[in-house]
């Protein structure tokens, strides 16, 4: 489904950016009149780190007139691994600042709005009002959340990705679009998993160039999204797995309310799987044990009578689960597990539908020696 152009274009480009993006004029579906919007575009980027990096070096080099920042961090050598704005002279600097230095190289005519300042809940609308887009990049659930809700309340179209280890998602989340149903992150992940249950990628590790092909595709939606050009990732959310290189669409299913309803009384009114400790498994009689995560950990030990189906395969397909009865969804920790109990209610939302705390680890830890 293609969409109108996001942003009217300006009424002339300064002088040398005709020349400075020449090729990308020569695509008819973009010509003078989409470079134009581009010039007249405003959009904001979420972090400048894995994702916000190629984003914001991609935007730049389109043309994209207005580009807000908002990274209250410094540069760290960890970073630089994947985050390719940055260099080794750069370390212990504003990343926003950096970012800012090299857009200005990348497109001399591009306004730079930089905000060293943590985005919260509180804060969130204030700092989005007058954008036409919004790209995030962040890398916590409490920013990410703060986010969606503002974009929500806001009507703005919110491009959307996610890195860790070799996997990757990418989406757009829209409450207001112009044509089709509204699709919402709380539509997909109703709440943020508890803080315990997450990994970062301190922790679990990430692909530095599976951020940069990511950050490159989102750069492409907003480009789209600006010009009026192909058909956005509304509704769709595409699953990259670098290690098989794959790349699958999971249909993504909206809400029933109406696209007026507020984010706080949606997120109350939305249903959530209760989450039961390792202790409580044995109490609870006639349960489908489902282990979400792949097929190599499932082999290499599970639960007890556990059924597996990788969350990818039940992304695919969430019929595949019977929801005949209470099912107790597991993966390693966490994650992946509110990830696959998001898409059976999606899909069945009368489906009894409890979570792990702690996942196979936290099972494994305290109720493994009893069945050795």
């Amino acid at each position: 489904m293609s969409f109108p152009p996001l942003v009217a274009p300006a009424s002339a480009l300064p002088d040398g950016e005709a020349e400075r993006a020449a090729r990308q004029i020569r695509l008819p579906e973009i010509g003078a009149d989409g470079q134009r919007r581009l010039f007249a575009a405003r959009v904001c980027v979420i972090g400048a780190g894995g994702l916000g990096s190629p984003v914001l070096l991609y935007l730049a080099s389109a043309g994209v007139g207005t580009i807000g920042i908002v990274d209250d961090d410094v540069v760290d050598a960890s970073n630089l691994q994947r985050q390719v704005l940055f260099g080794m002279t750069d370390v212990s600097r504003p990343k926003g600042l950096v970012a800012a230095e090299r857009i200005h190289a990348l497109s001399p005519h591009t306004t730079v709005i930089r905000v060293d300042e943590r985005l919260t809940a509180e804060n969130a609308q204030r700092m989005l009002t007058g954008y036409d887009l919004v790209i995030d990049g962040s890398d916590t659930f409490d920013t990410r959340y703060a986010v969606a809700d503002a974009c929500d309340t806001l009507g703005v179209p919110l491009v959307w990705g996610s890195v860790l280890r070799f996997d990757a998602q990418a989406t757009l989340f829209w409450s207001r679009p112009p044509a089709g149903a509204a699709v919402r992150l709380r539509d997909v992940f109703p709440s943020a998993p508890p803080a315990e249950d997450v990994l970062s990628c301190a922790d679990a590790g990430v692909l530095g160039a599976l951020c940069g092909q990511v950050g490159a595709l989102l750069a492409a939606e907003a480009v789209k999204l600006i010009c009026g050009l192909g058909d956005p990732i509304l509704g769709r959310m595409l699953v990259i797995d670098a290690l098989s290189a794959r790349t699958r669409e999971v249909p993504l299913v909206p809400a029933s309310m109406p696209a007026s309803t507020d984010p706080e009384s949606a997120r109350d009114s939305r249903p959530t799987a209760r989450t039961i400790a390792p202790g409580e498994l044995a109490g609870l009689g006639d349960v489908l044990l489902l282990d979400v995560r792949e097929d190599e950990e499932f082999r290499a030990g599970s639960i007890p009578g556990a059924r597996s189906i990788p969350l990818g395969r039940l992304r695919e397909d969430p019929s595949q689960v019977g929801v005949d009865r209470p099912m107790v969804v597991f993966c390693q920790i966490g994650p992946r597990a509110r990830a696959a109990a998001a898409v059976i209610a999606a899909a069945a939302p009368d489906a009894e539908i409890l979570l792990l705390y702690g996942g196979y680890q936290a099972w494994s830890e305290q109720m493994a020696p009893a069945h050795s």
